[in-house]
């Protein structure tokens, strides 16, 4: 608020001081169209009546007055966006200044120029500005201002995404000595700093920065300012899932709320009041100077006496009804006030409902979907292994590809939570994107055959081979797309388009698109689609299946990595996505190193484990993956059996897995630990690792496998125990 005062005073400041009495009229006129225009979003109209007064001002040749209209056009199509227009008016601004005596909007102009340079990236070009504005405001003994502008800086920076330069320009600003004028300031830098902190996930210094603001605005005592960083802060926890702090917090913004409301009020009846008690003394004055001619003296102070009865009655009635109007407000308030807590009890309530039956679908879900997945890969593996005709490689290495990539797409599904708390991890490595887009289109070859679609496939030569970034991610974000266009096309076209949009020494711009000949999405629903389990319709659903998850993932993915997704669709002719994403270039080569073995096959020779698995196809895979390393493996399927077999016999390892019948692995394992503390023991489990490692290790188990077994990693795990 401070800076928009600022702005009020220099720029009227010096449009008083330039205006005659012979255009005031005609000045002012345009000013109040533009301000209703603008007030009501009709930002061309603002446009056209503001050049209006340019006119005017240059056919009555006054210079101060066309600077003053000249700086509003340029500030105009700032806030529109329309950066060049916008530094077209603003240096046409500071050539008009140049021939007269400094003001504080000539301050002005020269600051829009560094924030509109800061909005297009251009720091080099903006710094230059922001000093040529502060020498200004030195020369004219105002640098109390200098950290109002250098706000509006860094709110500059903000809207560019620079987060960390805007962050460390509040920061400096925060760090300035205490006094009235920067207070407000502070205040608001503080609370930037708190948005800011929040956006970038580091929530312990979000919360420093939030309370902060709220002392800096107890000082100030502005309520409104308060009632903005409180309502931050409720925000803050509940992203927290901090519900009880965010409600009292919340609360009390309304409290704040309702108490500006009264004084709005109080102050509208005091102002009515003040009104109605000026004409009343008007019209008695009147009434008793006309009485006054007419009758005896005597009778003078008696009339005098009754009017002022009378106004006292009347100031008195008055004051009654003000009462009992603030009483019927403050009623009406405190109802409203009751209703908002009752709806937030309940949504409190229903989210934590849903957030509980959505850990026990997807635990559920983690253990029925990972076992079958587990007998795909493991049988892959198991076929590479097993000296393949050259005919049957290609389709075994899609097939691997494919059943990896759906490990990590279900891992993805079933932790979606993970994306909605922040709590994914970006990976920053080396890849070659035409390869991984060539092995997604082998990967969905056979889906495409089955809708009888023409799949197509265009990539830029131009595209550097070694980008950095999360392929992963990517991978899903492509699958995704592809496998929606496939699915809702018949006998149609399905064209992949990646394109170089931009490219630098050290950074790429890749432009992604996605185009299908389907059936469409109606208007109405292109934005319900990215929402979760959304699709265009239940016929849809029902024709063509599916969860409704897959682009609610891309859109949350896309995000996370910076783009942004876009969608075009007409019913019965098809959709078309395209989002942009940024990529680091590694200068140095790509080069096809053959991967190292994190373990020695001689670790695993002749060793004797003992395999606790009911499900027969599970221990098939595991016995084999066992024996091709020369291991022998003994299968028992159940829990009770083992630990009976245990008491008698000794293996070098024992791989437990977790659900069983009759007893579970966990019980089976405490059974195994009353006389065996040294045999190590493994799970094998199908739930996720992240909620359930230290609740296995806690019953006496060494380590943990995820189903389904990426099976480095399984012999890694196994040989570690045999060094």
């Amino acid at each position: 608020m401070k800076y928009h005062y600022f702005i009020l005073f220099c720029f009227f400041n010096s449009f008083l001081y330039s205006q005659t009495k012979k255009n005031t009229d005609s000045v002012i006129y345009y000013n109040k169209l533009v301000k209703s225009n603008l007030n009501n979003k009709k930002y061309d109209q603002a446009v056209f009546y503001t050049k209006k007064s340019i006119h005017f001002c240059e056919a009555n040749h006054e210079s101060e007055s066309l600077a003053n209209q000249t700086f509003k056009l340029g500030k105009i199509y700032y806030n529109q966006k329309k950066y060049e227009e916008a530094l077209k008016s603003f240096h046409k601004s500071i050539s008009l200044f140049s021939t007269l005596k400094p003001t504080c909007t000539k301050v002005l102009a020269l600051h829009y120029i560094g924030t509109t340079n800061t909005a297009k990236g251009d720091y080099k070009t903006a710094e230059i500005y922001y000093k040529k504005a502060d020498d200004l405001l030195k020369e004219l003994k105002i640098v109390d201002q200098a950290q109002v502008l250098n706000y509006q800086k860094a709110i500059a920076l903000k809207t560019n995404k620079d987060l960390p330069l805007a962050a460390k320009t509040f920061l400096e600003i925060t760090k300035k000595p205490d006094n009235p004028s920067l207070s407000k300031t502070k205040t608001n830098s503080y609370y930037q700093l708190g948005l800011i902190e929040t956006q970038l996930k580091r929530n312990d210094s979000a919360i420093i920065y939030f309370d902060n603001a709220l002392d800096y605005s107890n000082k100030n005592n502005d309520l409104k300012q308060k009632s903005k960083i409180i309502l931050a802060i409720s925000k803050y926890y509940k992203q927290n899932k901090n519900f009880d702090l965010a409600y009292s917090y919340l609360d009390e913004h309304y409290q704040i709320e309702n108490y500006i409301l009264k004084l709005k009020n109080a102050k509208l009846d005091f102002n009515e009041f003040q009104k109605f008690k000026k004409n009343q003394s008007l019209n008695n004055t009147i009434k008793r100077e006309s009485e006054e001619k007419i009758q005896l003296k005597t009778y003078r102070y008696s009339k005098l006496v009754s009017i002022l009865a009378i106004a006292l009655i009347s100031i008195l009635s008055l004051l009654s009804l003000a009462l009992y109007k603030n009483n019927i407000i403050r009623n009406q308030n405190n109802l409203f006030l009751r209703e908002k807590n009752k709806e937030l009890i309940l949504a409190k309530n229903k989210a934590e409902k849903a957030s509980k039956a959505r850990s026990e679908f997807l635990s559920t879900v983690s253990h029925e979907l990972r076992t079958p997945l587990n007998a795909i890969n493991g049988i892959t593996h198991l076929l590479l292994e097993d000296n393949p005709k050259k005919t049957q490689l290609k389709y075994l290495e899609s097939l691997k590809f494919s059943g990896n990539y759906l490990t990590t797409f279900i891992n993805e599904i079933l932790e979606i939570n993970k994306i909605d708390s922040t709590k994914v991890e970006i990976e920053n490595i080396t890849f070659n994107l035409k390869e991984l887009l060539f092995n997604i289109q082998s990967s969905l070859k056979e889906l495409a055959t089955a809708n009888k679609n023409y799949f197509n496939l265009e990539i830029d030569k131009a595209i550097p081979d070694n980008l950095i970034g999360d392929p992963t991610k990517i991978s899903q974000i492509i699958l995704n797309l592809i496998n929606n266009a496939l699915k809702f096309t018949q006998n149609g076209n399905v064209n992949v388009i990646a394109k170089l949009y931009a490219i630098t020494e050290e950074n790429a711009t890749v432009y992604f698109e996605i185009v299908d000949t389907g059936i469409g999405i109606p208007e109405d629903k292109l934005q319900t689609v990215f929402e979760s389990f959304s699709q265009g319709s239940i016929e849809v659903n029902r024709k063509y299946g599916g969860t409704g998850l897959g682009l609610t993932i891309v859109k949350k993915l896309i995000e996370l990595l910076g783009g942004e997704i876009k969608l075009k669709s007409e019913v019965g002719k098809g959709s078309t996505f395209t989002f942009k994403l940024d990529f680091k270039i590694n200068k140095e080569p790509l080069e096809a190193v053959e991967e190292k073995k994190p373990y020695n096959d001689n670790q695993l020779k002749h060793k004797s484990i003992l395999l606790i698995e009911d499900n027969k196809i599970n221990q098939m895979i595991t016995r084999k993956m066992l024996e091709n390393k020369a291991i022998s493996c003994e299968i028992i399927d159940n829990g009770e059996d083992a630990v009976e077999l245990l008491k008698i016999k000794r293996f070098d390892m024992i791989l437990m897995d977790v659900h069983l019948p009759g007893i579970n692995g966990t019980t089976a394992t405490k059974l195994i630990r009353e006389f065996d503390k040294t045999t190590p023991i493994i799970a094998l489990t199908a739930i996720s690792l992240d909620e359930n490692r230290d609740m296995l290790l806690s019953y006496g188990m060494n380590d943990v496998i995820t189903k389904p077994f990426v099976p480095d990693e399984f012999y890694s795990t196994i040989a570690k125990f045999f060094d």
